[in-house]
């Protein structure tokens, strides 16, 4: 069975131990794709996907003690970690720099915007660093929360004028997730953008979407008011469909929906992101007591990217690529992907592990010990999801201006 299958926000199991000015947008809607099998002529100026982890001695830009928003759950330095040396590693591109991420140019470049994070546990997993990155720069002040476990939140930066919200919406789509007191499965709905985040749209500038995991739960689909088929539904009346030709379509219903009321000639435009499937590092099965116990990243080769991790970044690279084709004609709609699979795939000693819970051992080796291996500790690897974000925000302002 795979990895989140019955569990609402991470794969959390048991281990027996061992020991400046406004945002212009362009006039031209061309942009690329950052990946490792480009589907387009047009190249992108940098690819991100292919490179190594190398060492850094200087370390993260922020800690748990100068960040006060890290997740608990994430929060790997507080809850006791004694290994640091996961936090000295930096992502190398092969053919070009991948730079340090300057909180000031962040800024400034997006001064005046609403940026949004929107999907799953992933996405609020990414919205967190990039709040910490930016709090070393300016502090971000909590002014919205809503929902179980504060699901609907936002921030502003006064000194900028910015707002960064993060939307609970693991399948874009709308959907109904399972519950103690309703059916034991999500029902989704893949013709329809979940409206909790999509309302909103009109007043969001930039905006990265993330899912994956949540698809991997039991479902039933459907289209209008017919019943598409399921995933893993025993006892229901339905047929058996997987989930990847699912998770395409709601790509697609999501990306054409922001397409259309984002790429209208009276629309304020938008960049938008797709962040790929992040990959769990539990070894060992996740129903027996996996983990994630390495301590350095893998070695360039030593991992290959393959399975379902492999199949679900493709999906999305493909949907975001067509998505693009499909509006080029638009010329305030900017989308890429931010393809983070490889680079991630390649960081297991990168999760909070039994660190998601504080001192997990303070009371000696107990028989069984929690683990995450899903989420990422901050600061981590997650980190380098945003200095490739700024990086092609850079890119498009760049051409942006050369255009005007």
């Amino acid at each position: 069975m795979l990895c989140s299958l019955w569990f609402s926000f991470a794969c959390i199991f048991t281990l027996t131990p061992s020991t400046t000015p406004p945002l212009p947008f362009s006039s031209s809607s061309s942009s690329s794709v950052s990946s490792s099998t480009p589907l387009l002529e047009e190249e992108p100026s940098c690819d991100y996907t292919n490179g190594k982890w190398v060492r850094d001695k200087r370390g993260p830009l922020y800690n748990d003690s100068t960040c006060g928003t890290i997740k608990q759950g994430q929060n790997c330095i507080a809850h006791g970690r004694p290994d640091m040396g996961y936090l000295y590693w930096r992502w190398k591109p092969k053919h070009c720099k991948l730079p340090r991420f300057e909180p000031s140019t962040f800024l400034q470049i997006l001064r005046n915007k609403h940026i949004a994070f929107v999907g799953d546990s992933m996405a609020r997993n990414q919205l967190e660093s990039l709040l910490c990155m930016l709090s070393s720069a300016s502090v971000p002040n909590l002014v919205y929360r809503d929902g179980e476990d504060n699901k609907f939140r936002r921030w502003y930066f006064e000194s900028h004028n910015i707002t960064i919200s993060v939307y609970w919406s693991p399948f874009l789509v709308k959907g109904v997730e399972k519950s103690n007191t309703g059916p034991n499965h999500n029902q989704l709905y893949l013709d329809q953008v979940d409206e909790r985040w999509a309302a909103d749209m009109n007043g969001i500038d930039l905006i990265v979407l993330s899912i994956g995991h949540w698809f991997l739960h039991p479902a039933v689909y459907y289209e209008g008011d017919q019943v598409l088929g399921c995933h893993y539904c025993p006892g229901l009346n339905h047929t058996e469909i997987g989930f990847y030709d699912v998770l395409r379509k709601a790509i697609k219903t999501t990306l054409k929906a922001l397409a259309d009321r984002k790429g209208r000639a009276n629309s304020n435009g938008i960049y938008s992101f797709v962040t790929t499937f992040s990959p769990a590092h539990f070894e060992g099965d996740w129903d027996k007591f996996g983990a994630c116990p390495k301590t350095e990243p893998y070695n360039k080769g030593e991992k290959t990217l393959e399975g379902m991790d492999a199949e679900i970044r493709q999906i999305e690279v493909e949907e975001v690529e067509a998505a693009r084709k499909n509006s080029i004609q638009l010329e305030k709609f900017r989308l890429q992907a931010l393809d983070v699979t490889n680079l991630s795939s390649m960081r297991p000693d990168g999760h909070p592990g039994p660190y998601m819970h504080p001192f997990p051992f303070v009371n000696g080796v107990a028989e069984r010990v929690q683990n995450d291996c899903v989420h990422w500790c901050l600061p981590g690897p997650v980190d380098t999801w945003n200095e490739i974000l700024l990086e092609i925000i850079k890119k498009w302002e760049d051409e942006s201006k050369t255009e005007e």
